[in-house]
């Protein structure tokens, strides 16, 4: 700031509590203390809005607290690093795929080849099983009783 001051003088220009021998930072020709600093100018986190003053992730156009940036709905850190984006927001591979809705009904896991649709439900292929023999159906060869699907034998066998 190239001047000088009496203490007294010498104080925070957003609280205008005196600096004694509390460090400061200047900005734009102005003196402010630590704490005002931070939360005037400082970048906010993405998951807690709070200042961030040190380590920091910046990914999804956002910065975040190292200890803030987890994923969204189970607050785990991310296996590897890796997370996946939703609606803005960090995502583990699970609950990523629970919030598309690309999840197996039969193993509960994501989806990330073919997939068969049917009775409102994901599947992977080898998941989607007769519910009373376990032999893997073909999307349109099935019947479905109770909310279940049935190949045609054990469906006659079951329903008559």
């Amino acid at each position: 700031m190239g001047k000088t001051w009496h203490p007294d003088h010498f104080f925070c220009s957003h609280c205008s509590r005196p600096f004694g021998t509390e460090t400061f930072h200047e900005k734009e020709g102005k003196a402010y203390c630590e704490k005002d600093y931070f939360e005037l100018f400082a970048p906010r986190c993405g998951a807690c809005n709070k200042p961030i003053m040190e380590g920091f992730v910046s990914a999804i156009n956002q910065q975040w607290h190292t200890a803030c940036f987890v994923c969204w709905a189970c607050k785990q850190p991310f296996a590897g690093g890796n997370f996946f984006e939703h609606e803005n927001k960090p995502f583990c591979e699970f609950h990523y795929h629970e919030r598309r809705g690309s999840l197996c009904y039969g193993c509960h896991k994501p989806i990330l080849g073919r997939c068969i649709t049917a009775m409102s439900r994901k599947f992977h292929p080898e998941h989607f099983v007769c519910a009373f023999c376990l032999k893997q159906l073909n999307k349109g060869t099935f019947k479905e009783s109770h909310d279940k699907p049935y190949c045609h034998p054990c469906f006659i066998k079951l329903f008559g």
